[in-house]
């Protein structure tokens, strides 16, 4: 039976992309750049201000990208360097507010500089820099850092820190020119960031207790597991996240392969993305991609690879317990003998509210595993007759740089596995990968734990049990260890086989290549397509349990475009129907329980629900779900916005598979399972309930459009958003939210990107950066992208020298 699909039609703007495209190939453009490269590095502007550099070689390469690069976002890029160089107090007082990891959960000035400092205090990035490839970074990456950290102060040197554009920063005393090490810490920060908002906070306030120390009250080793991964599902679901598929040759209609790059990263700050094409002819022609401030393409395509990266299921760190003195309670005992903890002064300067500087200074402390932390997520863990110490896989990592810089040249997808092995540097993140040969990689792997079942089974404890071995029962919360610190043999072991100490063996790490298609929307490996289930040690995250919505949506979209069964043209993807994928905004959560919530609404005896002593009449309501036949989030949508926030009322924080299914989660149809609503639940009622309410007092209309509420403010123009939650099972996950005082998006879709590939020719791109190129207000290219994301629309990418040669907005910036 065909699927209903929102929308069957397909978008004009799509469908014209697709046609200049097929004009493009038709030309047969070249692919690459011929011949030497520039004497100077040479920046192409093309249409939205996406810069197209070629140089003659790396240095070059990373000049054009600094200049671009802080031309277009100096002010985020700066106050980057300033985190990571230990300096917002100083500037920006103690009390103001840091966001140093992957999303909004943020800290103080002051912990995030005492956090940073210790870094510095340590050298740590200087002995990773003084490191041999391929352990410390290889002559490609050392030559375009160099470069890029020249183009970025002859941006800040032409245009002067009085006279920039963004007044965000216009005359601040933080500006200043940068240095190598400057950009490698940023780079560290961004690299371990993984278990930065988990932790921080922890480790810069734990302190040792009073002695004797005394056991803080008693609270079950279930309790505190289970608060631990309730804070760490919530964080999780306001964090970045992803969807990628990959599309093989037996998927593709019109091609060799597809892939579709959907990364959901924070709107503001340090994690945006920037969009940019890479060239030195005969060497590297890449486009993409990356955070701000890493010269190189993180998610992006060459000549014959596509691939982008999700948030993956692994915690890149693990906590040991060790048992203390109480009478000395630095000692710990392992294996049998005490140990002294070290102590380490670290002080930051901050800015008095007189205006005059002061120093605070913290002592913090470390074992032989890692330095102590009091709290995990926001969750005590006192420091008393135990305390808790951390390993952070990623803390010695720079070869995630030597990672991305390779994967830009890749030549298929079993060169991108070689990669990913050999160099073990990627960082929390799955691999979706797609080639011109017609084949489909999904990978795990990465920086991981070195914790083998076995290793766990021996060495976790209680707590540790039930936070590593209990079936995920909160939406992607990742597998977490509290490992014996009592005895050395439950440190993490080496591997000869991998490329750091405490590292998990690549080869154990899971990986799957296909014809028809792989994805992942964030949830564990076990189904990157549900025709071949991955085993893996627990520690990559969990097997036969529920999926979310979202990844349930992303394999039916892609099994019934693949075998024509969406409603849509003919079968398997082509540029439009991969863009209608994404851009449909239907909601798996709806498709589910949404007729079910009717009835429901229908049959409530006088359309009264009581809320908290209070009747709330739900009559008007039930005909406006049932008008919301199309179950999307396009800005257009009526009653989506009611649906929401009773989804969000009735999950309660929950995964799905605790609602009142009919049909419960099945493993053997995981996809398809839990479905069918109970109408009659009590649950059910009282959620939609209180969503009425909700509504009625924030004064929203019931009815009320999409666009109407979900928007961002650009220029003085209201811009409607398309797209809703993680939760709801949409694909192009947007998560609205006060950004200054204001609405906006906190976190969601970002640079999104589809590449088809032919047996020969060019390769053929779509894309949109759904915040724009730069985070200026004053630029022509902070809300330009924006507006298509709206709409929409995509931006037909230009890739060949002369498809950016025929660009009618072609400005050529030569750096003499």
């Amino acid at each position: 039976m065909a699927r209903r699909r929102s929308r069957a039609r397909l978008p004009m703007a799509v469908m014209a992309a697709v046609a200049v495209m097929s004009t493009m190939v038709a030309a047969g453009a070249p692919a690459d750049a011929q011949g030497p490269g520039p004497d100077r590095p040479t920046i192409r502007y093309t249409e939205y201000g996406i810069p197209h550099i070629i140089a003659s070689d790396w240095e070059g390469l990373g000049t054009g990208y600094g200049y671009a690069a802080a031309k277009d976002n100096i002010c985020t890029l700066a106050d980057t360097y300033l985190m990571v160089n230990a300096q917002r107090s100083r500037h920006l007082g103690p009390e103001g507010k840091a966001s140093p990891g992957q999303n909004q959960n943020i800290t103080t000035n002051l912990n995030s500089d005492l956090c940073f400092q210790r870094i510095k205090d340590n050298g740590l990035v200087e002995r990773l820099l003084a490191r041999p490839a391929p352990d410390g970074p290889e002559p490609q990456v050392k030559e375009a850092i160099r470069g890029y950290v020249q183009g970025y102060n002859r941006y800040l040197a032409e245009t002067g820190v009085n006279n920039l554009s963004d007044p965000s920063c216009r005359g601040a005393a933080w500006v200043r020119p940068i240095t190598e090490l400057d950009v490698y810490r940023h780079a560290h920060a961004e690299i371990s960031m993984g278990s930065v908002d988990a932790l921080l906070d922890g480790l810069v306030n734990a302190a040792p207790p009073g002695t004797p120390a005394v056991a803080p009250p008693a609270t079950s080793p279930a309790r505190t597991a289970a608060r631990i991964r309730e804070a760490m599902a919530v964080s999780r679901q306001q964090s970045m996240g992803s969807n990628a598929l990959a599309v093989g040759s037996q998927g593709v209609s019109g091609g060799t392969s597809m892939m579709l790059a959907n990364p959901h990263f924070p709107w503001q700050g340090k994690n945006r993305m920037w969009q940019s094409q890479l060239t030195i002819p005969g060497e590297i022609n890449v486009s993409g991609a990356s955070l701000l401030g890493f010269p190189a393409v993180n998610i992006g395509y060459n000549e014959n690879v596509a691939w982008s990266h999700t948030v993956a299921t692994v915690a890149p760190f693990g906590l040991f317990d060790v048992q203390v003195d109480p009478l000395n309670p630095t000692m710990y005992l392992v294996d049998g003998a005490w140990e002294k903890m070290t102590s380490q002064q670290v002080g930051v300067e901050v800015l008095k509210p007189d205006g005059s500087l002061g120093k605070v200074t913290r002592t913090l402390w470390s074992t032989r595993y890692g330095p102590i932390t009091t709290s995990l997520q926001g969750n005590a863990l006192p420091w008393a007759v135990s305390a808790h110490a951390v390993r952070d896989a990623n803390m010695d990592n720079l070869r995630a740089m030597n990672a991305w810089f390779r994967l830009d040249r890749a030549k298929d997808v079993d060169d991108v596995v070689n990669i990913l092995e050999t160099t073990q540097g990627i960082p929390f993140f799955n691999t979706v990968a797609s080639d011109r040969t017609g084949r489909a990689l999904y990978a795990d792997i990465q920086a991981a734990p070195n914790i083998t079942d076995e290793h766990a089974q021996s060495c976790l404890t209680l707590t540790g049990q039930l936070l590593f071995n209990q079936p995920l029962r909160l939406p992607n919360v990742p597998p977490i260890s509290i490992l014996d610190g009592k005895r050395s043999a439950c440190d993490w072991p080496d591997d000869p086989n991998a490329a750091a100490p405490g590292l998990l063996d690549p080869h154990k790490q899971p990986r799957l290549i296909r014809s028809d298609f792989v994805g992942n929307a964030n949830d564990s490996p076990w189904l990157a397509n549900p025709g071949q289930p991955l085993t893996y040690p627990r520690v990559m995250g969990d097997r036969a349990a529920p999926r979310s919505l979202r990844t349930q949506e992303l394999i039916l979209t892609a099994q019934h475009r693949i075998n024509g069964t969406d409603g849509l043209p003919g079968k398997g993807f082509t540029p439009a129907t991969m863009g209608q994928l994404l851009f449909a905004d239907n909601s798996r959560a709806a498709d589910l329980a949404l007729n079910a919530t009717v009835s429901m609404c229908e049959s409530v005896p006088f359309g009264l629900i009581l809320v908290d002593g209070t009747l709330v009449n739900v009559s008007e309501a039930c005909p406006v779900l049932a008008a919301w036949k199309s179950h999307d989030y396009s800005t257009d949508s009526r009653g989506s916005w009611l649906f929401a926030n009773y989804w969000s009322l009735l999950l309660n924080g929950q995964g799905i598979e605790k609602l009142p299914w009919r049909v419960p989660f099945d493993a053997n149809d995981p996809v398809h399972t839990p479905n069918s609503l109970d109408s009659g639940s009590s649950a059910v009622r009282d959620a939609f309930g209180r969503a009425v309410l909700a509504l009625r007092k924030a004064g929203i209309p019931l009815n009320a459009p999409l666009s109407d509420i979900q928007k961002v403010t650009r220029g003085g123009q209201q811009l409607p958003i398309h797209g809703s939650v993680h939760q709801l099972g949409v694909l192009n996950v947007i998560t609205p939210g006060q950004v200054d005082g204001r609405l906006d998006i906190v976190f969601g879709s970002s640079f999104i990107q589809q590449v088809r590939f032919t047996a020969d020719g060019p390769p053929e791109a779509l894309s949109v950066l759904a915040y724009s190129q730069s985070a200026n207000p004053d630029s022509p290219h902070h809300s330009d992208q924006t507006k298509l994301f709206s709409a929409g629309k995509w931006v037909t990418e230009r890739f060949t020298e002369d498809q950016i040669a025929a660009s009618p907005q072609l400005q050529i910036k030569v750096l003499d």
